[in-house]
């Protein structure tokens, strides 16, 4: 069975022999100037916080944080989460200094053209970040997926003597990310679950980008998160590194609560003009306030990116406890495999990101039916004929389950396995009963901390994670959903009720504008699939895709499922658009999505009946038709037919790419209403009469020419 490579074993690097309690104060003063450096170099950046936060941060990764700088990605580490992104400068120090492959010439170049060193921490661009960060709270929401995933995943694979998955998930957040609404959804859940292993130090330094905390967050955030369900621990003077290691010392203790360490610390500490203020949030101190400061904290003033060599040898120590750390554990994977062949064989295919064989065996193919099933019927079917063979597939909705048909049958809740109003295990929704090795996620009503889980699920690996709600509210994962795409992070989203025909529950409910707004992410694919053979497709699709999002959007209401002996077959839905069907020399071709391929398919009836020729085209995704090659996209759309009709239950923008000069398109740009879903869809235009009125009517008017 093959394990990660033997390497080359790290010389030990001897301590310096100086006092330790100076050794300390000079690491701390290290991580606080060569951002404060870094900052004033580029002239832009957040001093304060890598001022304020470099002690806890410092006790955090010398102490207690199980990593290997030579290995970033070895699996057992633990995962580090900086929500508070803007301080980027004090994890790239952490990085340097502790023998990741980020040189010094980074941290001289941060925020600067080609850098690996941004103004916000990128996953996959630095060496160690675990998390694209920046939009405050997504953090804070990210390692409780994270947490999730550590604890399912060593529900599953450990057994006694064979702790092979233990890990923490640590993190840093500020004031910033305890406002944000999804901090506190995601707390809230994180309590409820007992992730035992999730640590957050929280940077109480009170002042924001624009003000003290005191005109507008003056709640009692330790209570809060007592509530929560959280245990909390406060430390009066976050400079105290005896005080911050026995916090994390009882905050590791915790089995059954998350916590939450509130660290009274001072934006800009040490600035003799700047600290306690809002000036060094997100401004560099000035060439002089940056001198006085190195003064008052017995720094020398020059040269900038000064590094003691002590310093760096005690920091460089990491790379030692790291490579005994994965030794270990690669001693006890191996034991491990011997003992539990199967499970370690999964396990690895798993942390390769491969899936198993056979996979999609079970797949349903549907018949021929005119009166059809609805997408997200059928996504729910074949969800679960999936999930028996793809262990590594998971995930849940915001309280809709019954709706989205998302529900994993018999495969249990993901919850905690005693839980508190319950005598015991008890059984789950599914019949699956409580366990963190359940592969149902019950999210409550949270869409905004749904999107940021799943992203902490699928960055920490092994997970192949997915959630669910109503399309008109993935607004609220949006920050979620376009950081998934920027970070190139395999989560799937179910978009159910995808327009309209939605019906009684009105405009509230009715998506009109949310399929163009996804379309504009870029880097995550958006499919709409025209009947149930297409989202067979779809899954097939957004299970194979490993290096981006993908978003699923489907329908409340029945769709026809087509006979495909008829139409082109529906694997054609991974190239974005086909041709479903044809005719010799088209005068116009019909495009649609999802519920309106059934419309343009019968509309097409009617016009050939009148003479015409129409080729119809299924255009599930842009995205994978943009992607495809030139001669291809032109062989579905011809620039010479130059009159084409696009129909879409959403807003128009966007089509017009795709119709040309001599097209148009049956769109909703307006809100909905609230009536019986055919009703709506027939006041709105969408019949097979209005699509041929609108066909004609292009057919009779002269193309634009010149």
């Amino acid at each position: 069975m093959a394990l990660l490579p033997t390497r080359k074993k790290t010389p030990m690097t001897p301590e310096p022999s100086i006092p330790i309690a100076a050794l300390d104060e000079q690491c701390v003063n290290a991580l606080r100037f060569l951002a404060v450096d870094a900052v004033q170099q580029a002239d832009s950046g957040h001093p304060g916080l890598p001022l304020g936060a470099a002690a806890m941060a410092y006790v955090l990764w010398t102490r207690f944080l199980k990593h290997h700088p030579a290995q970033p990605d070895w699996f057992d580490r633990d995962r580090f989460v900086l929500s508070a992104g803007h301080g980027s400068a004090l994890l790239y120090g952490l990085l340097h200094l502790s023998g990741y492959a980020l040189p010094l010439a980074q941290i001289k170049a941060f925020r600067q053209w080609g850098s690996i060193t941004p103004g916000h921490p990128e996953r996959g661009l630095t060496p160690g970040v675990e998390i694209t960060t920046g939009p405050l709270g997504q953090g804070v929401a990210n390692g409780v997926g994270m947490a999730m995933a550590e604890a399912h995943l060593a529900a599953r694979y450990n057994r006694p003597g064979f702790e092979i998955v233990d890990h923490h998930t640590y993190g840093i957040v500020g004031d910033g990310d305890l406002m944000e609404g999804v901090a506190s959804e995601a707390a809230s859940l994180a309590g409820h679950l007992r992730l035992g292993k999730l640590i957050y130090l929280y940077d109480d330094n009170r002042v924001t980008l624009s003000a003290g905390t005191a005109i507008s967050f003056t709640e009692d955030r330790a209570r809060r998160f007592e509530a929560y369900g959280w245990h909390t621990e406060i430390i009066a003077d976050g400079n105290d590194l005896a005080a911050i290691g026995r916090a994390l010392e009882n905050a590791r203790a915790q089995t059954r609560r998350p916590s939450l360490i509130l660290l009274r610390t001072h934006i800009g500490y040490g600035s003799p003009h700047k600290q306690d203020s809002f000036e060094a949030h997100g401004s560099p101190l000035g060439v002089e306030e940056v001198r006085l400061t190195k003064e008052r904290l017995g720094w020398p003033t020059e040269p900038p990116f000064y590094l003691p060599e002590p310093v760096r040898a005690h920091f460089l120590q990491a790379l030692a406890r790291g490579e005994r750390a994965e030794a270990a554990w690669q001693e006890k994977f191996s034991a491990y495999a011997r003992a539990h062949p199967e499970l370690a064989m999964e396990l690895q295919q798993r942390l390769r990101g491969e899936l198993p064989a056979g996979w999609d065996a079970d797949i349903p193919r549907f018949p021929a039916n005119a009166k059809g099933i609805a997408s997200r019927v059928a996504s729910g079917r074949i969800m679960n004929a999936i999930a028996p063979r793809l262990p590594a597939l998971l995930g849940g909705s915001a309280d809709l389950d019954p709706s989205t048909h998302t529900a994993l049958k018999g495969l249990g809740d993901f919850e905690p396995p005693e839980p508190d109003n319950a005598a015991g295990d008890r059984q789950g929704s599914d019949g699956g009963g409580w366990s963190y090795a359940g592969r149902n996620l019950h999210f409550g009503v949270r869409e905004h901390a749904m999107g940021a889980i799943v992203n902490g699920l699928a960055a920490h690996g092994a997970i192949v994670p997915f959630c669910s709600t109503f399309l008109v509210f993935a607004d609220y994962l949006r920050p979620a959903i376009r950081l998934a795409a920027l970070m190139g992070l395999p989560a799937i989203y179910v978009f159910t009720h995808d327009s309209i025909a939605v019906g009684e529950d009105g405009a509230t409910h009715q998506p009109v504008e949310q399929l163009a707004s996804l379309r504009a992410i870029p880097h995550l694919i958006v499919i709409r699939p025209g009947d149930a053979n297409e989202t067979a497709a779809a899954w097939r699709l957004a299970l194979t895709t490993r290096d981006r999002p993908v978003a699923l959007v489907l329908t409340r209401q029945n769709l026809p499922t087509l006979d495909r002996a008829q139409f082109a077959a529906a694997d054609g839905l991974s190239r974005g658009a086909y041709i479903l069907a044809d005719a010799p020399g088209p005068d116009l071709i019909l495009i649609a999505t999802g519920s309106e391929v059934a419309l343009i398919v019968a509309a097409r009836e009617k016009l050939l009946a009148q003479g015409l020729q129409v080729r119809i085209v299924s255009m599930p995704s842009w995205e994978l038709f943009e992607a495809q090659p030139q001669a291809y996209r032109e062989a579905v759309l011809p620039p010479a037919i130059v009159a084409r009709l696009a129909v879409e239950a959403g807003v128009a923008q966007g089509w017009h790419r795709y119709v040309g000069s001599h097209g148009d398109v049956l769109a909703v740009d307006r809100f909905g209403a609230s009536a019986p879903g055919e009703t709506v869809m027939r006041e709105y235009g969408f019949s097979e009469d209005m699509v041929c009125r609108r066909a004609l009517a292009l057919l009779a008017t002269p193309p634009v020419t010149g």
